[in-house]
């Protein structure tokens, strides 16, 4: 799978790396920014950084978040589907950005009439989720 200017190889790089790094925060009770998780994933993978300046870098973004959601919920094994992206957001807002609220769609987890006020209690609920499935795996 090449998509976006990167290699199959880069991708499970990415994917790896993104997904232990959001359980580590989950498992902190934590949440984490797009710039953080950017920063990283340079870090740990060598892999070039996304630039959020450029609408298909934040497009890849997206859809490397959606990559890890699908490899969480194959290894998860949590009887409701969580959504790991969930706690990732904006710098200086406190919400996921829209790409989460539309593969909550996609999954069918969130109507798709959804109200802003829906959205939010959704996000609300898959963070403290999340924090609560990781927690308890705490060594």
């Amino acid at each position: 799978m090449s998509a976006y200017g990167r290699d199959e190889n880069e991708w499970d790089q990415l994917v790896e790396a993104g997904l232990r790094f959001l359980v580590e925060r989950a498992r902190m009770g934590k949440v984490t920014t797009y710039t953080e998780l950017n920063t990283v994933l340079a870090g740990r993978t060598k892999c070039r950084g996304f630039d959020f300046e450029r609408a298909d870098e934040r497009a890849a973004m997206g859809h490397l978040l959606g990559l890890i959601v699908e490899r969480d919920q194959e290894s998860a094994g949590t009887a409701a589907p969580l959504m790991i992206s969930a706690l990732v957001h904006y710098l200086s807002a406190n919400d996921a950005g829209p790409g989460f609220y539309a593969l909550a769609k996609e999954l069918g987890l969130l109507p798709r009439d959804a109200s802003k006020t829906a959205k939010e209690v959704f996000w609300i609920s898959q963070v403290n989720a999340l924090h609560r499935h990781y927690g308890s795996a705490r060594a």
